[in-house]
Formats: C-alpha cells, structure tokens, sequence
C-alpha cells in the first residue's frame, strides 16, 4: 500500500473499541448477525473460514501495518460450537523482514491442522513469493515454525484445500509472475496440487489457459469438480470442470461479474451453492480493464451446480458518490476477500475484510439471499 492509500485509510471513520470484541448483534440487515473481530494491528485482510469437526469456526486472515510490508503476521480467531462470542485473535506466524499474506486453514482426516500462507520479502512484491506451511496438532494451541513448502517464485495461496474420496489432498494454487495484480498480471496462472500421502509430496495438475485467471475456488459437484477464478482482467468471474481434480478444462465465462478482487465458493449441506463477491466488473480507463472498486459485497445463490445464479443479495453497499463527496477527507471504502462457509447451525457464515481495519463476520439464513436484491451490476436470474 503507499503512503496515500494508509492515510486515506487512517482518514477513515472506525468502529468504536467495544463494538470490536467478537460478539455477534444484531445486523441493520435484518436476518443478518454481525461481528467485527478484534483488532491487534492497524491493517487486516484476507479470512478464511474452516468449520472444525467438533462444530467450532476458525477464522485466518493476515494483519500488520500494512500489507506488503514487514512483520505483517497470520492471525488466528476461533468461535466455539453454540457461542455467539469470536475470541481475541492469537499471532501463529511473523517473521521481521517478511511479509506473510493469504493464509488458508485445513484439518487432516486425523485431526491436525495445517495453515498454509504466502511469504515474501518486505516491500518486494508478490513476484518472489514462496509458500509456507506451519502446523498444529494440539487443536491450534500452539503451532510449529514454518518450513517452505513450495518454493516456485511467484506462489500463492488463497483457497481451502480439498480431501477427495480416495484420501488425496487438493490444494488449488496460482503462480504470480508480475509484482502486482495489474501491469503484468495476465501472466499469472492457476494450478492445482495433489498429494497422495498426507502432503509429503505433491504433483502438479495444469489449469490450461488459464493465464489471468487466478485464486481457484474448488467444489466437489457430483464424480467430478468445479473451479471458480478472479479474474485479472476484471471482467467476470470464470469457470473450470474437472472429473478427477487434475485435468482441468480452460476457463470459460460466467454471468458473474469480477473486478480482479477475491471470491469463495462453497456447496451447502443441501447441495446448493452460494458464491460471496464484490458485484461490479471493469474499471475502464485509457481502454484497458483496471480493478473495480471493492464495493458492493453481495452473495449469490445458485440452485443447479452453478449453471444459472437465482438469487444475489448485498452484505456492504458503501457510501454512494454523493455521500464520499461530501466528506472532508477522502475514503477508501473496501469491502472484500470473503470467505464462506456453512456452521454446523446451518447458518451462512460469510468473514470479509472490513475497510481494511479488521474483518467482520456475518451470519443469516439461505432463505435471506432469496428475500432480498442488490445494488450492483448482476441482478439474478428471479
């Protein structure tokens, strides 16, 4: 981030201290239940979800001063089973000098747990990532100093990991050749990685075509699997099939618009999916796509394996341009990077950065994607 994009948000209205502890309340969406985790440092971005096999919710994301930057460190919150109360969040991982980013949760059929996140040299770009993991095996207590896992300049994670039917592990990748996410970016690719013993050792399974395409959200649907992609040319959400995890095909478009910024997939205990995403496709400027604002945050409702889209609902609509212009300072309103999740209630869980101050956390029903509309660009198809 520059120095104009931390006092643009330093600029920014915050929440009050005792609204910041983690505890569900009431939304000003009704249906909805809000809660905004507690904040350790300045900046925070990019949660992920995991639902645990004894019914509790861990949230990971990564915060610091400002992403990129040094010591920015992987923080974990975890919210039991039955609780309405997020506890404080704990560093698992930091290290001066380098800058950790998009941390993924995963627990093995044995119960151990796994976070896998990116590092790179403080202030360096993302060109030179590598990826780490660390690891837990007394419930995320404590957790084991990380060893480099992947080291292919450019690696990124940003999607959970899947256990397939015959035991294997899918971990869905992208490779990120260019410093930053739009000069050079249709360079970047996606990957799938697949290990057959417990993540000793992993192949590499090609997405074809699939440069610009990047961040893959993968569902199990049916014998087979979907992938989901941001797109650098913020343009769509995209789309690849597989029928066994590794042959992929190329990425086709979707209805979904994308704006080069993150989106999750997940299937519900029903079978149904619901997408989390900002709403709004492409910037354009000088006659190139650029990445769209981070704003409005809406979660759609697909019915039919993701071939048609129903239902679409806003989280966070922001400001409108009137009311940013009225302001004495100017404000980076971010609404962005969700992760989502059924908790074992049944509920939607969606976590998001928050302005990227903290990340909130919001719960509702799936009837309350259907009750409601959007103010952004796909309307659904009812």
């Amino acid at each position: 981030m520059t120095r104009c994009g931390i006092a643009m948000l330093m600029a920014m209205p915050l929440l009050a201290a005792e609204v910041e502890d983690g505890k569900y309340r009431p939304s000003s969406l009704k249906g909805v239940e809000e809660a905004y985790l507690t904040p350790i440092f300045t900046s925070s971005h990019a949660a992920n979800l995991l639902r645990l096999k004894n019914g509790d919710l861990v949230c990971v994301w990564f915060s610091g001063t400002a992403e990129g930057q040094s010591d920015v460190a992987i923080v974990l919150a975890r919210l039991p089973k039955g609780s309405t109360q997020w506890s404080k969040p704990i560093v698992v991982d930091h290290h001066t000098g380098e800058s950790y980013q998009n941390p993924v949760i995963f627990e093995a059929p044995d119960g151990a747990l796994s976070i896998f996140h990116t590092t790179q040299g403080a202030g360096q770009g993302q060109a030179n990532a590598k990826l780490l993991v660390t690891k837990s095996s007394d419930g995320g207590a404590s957790w084991s100093d990380p060893k480099v896992l992947f080291d292919l300049p450019g690696s990124f994670s940003r999607q959970p990991l899947l256990v397939m039917p015959n035991g294997d592990w899918m971990l869905p990748m992208y490779v990120t050749p260019s410093r930053g996410i739009t000069t050079g970016a249709e360079s970047n690719y996606s990957l799938v990685k697949m290990s057959s013993d417990k993540g000793e050792h992993w192949k590499d399974c090609a997405v074809p075509e699939s440069n610009g395409y990047v961040q893959p959200s993968v569902l199990a649907i049916g014998k087979g699997y979907q992938a989901y992609f941001r797109s650098r040319f913020a343009d769509n959400i995209f789309q690849s099939t597989s029928p066994d995890g590794c042959t992929w095909t190329a990425p086709r478009k979707t209805e979904l618009p994308n704006n080069n910024s993150s989106i999750q997939v997940t299937k519900l205990a029903n079978g149904h999916l619901v997408v989390a995403f900002n709403n709004v496709g492409s910037v354009v400027a000088g006659g190139k796509p650029k990445a769209g604002p981070r704003k409005p945050l809406s979660v759609a409702l697909s019915k039919d394996n993701g071939a048609t889209w129903g239902w679409v609902r806003d989280l966070e609509t922001g400001l409108s341009a009137e009311e940013l212009a009225k302001l004495a300072a100017p404000q980076r309103e971010e609404f962005s990077y969700p992760s989502v999740t059924q908790a074992s209630d049944g509920k939607v869980t969606v976590a998001y950065t928050y302005l990227r101050h903290t990340i909130k956390a919001v719960r509702f029903d799936e009837k309350w994607i259907e009750a409601g509309g959007t103010m952004g660009t796909f309307k659904g198809a009812h």
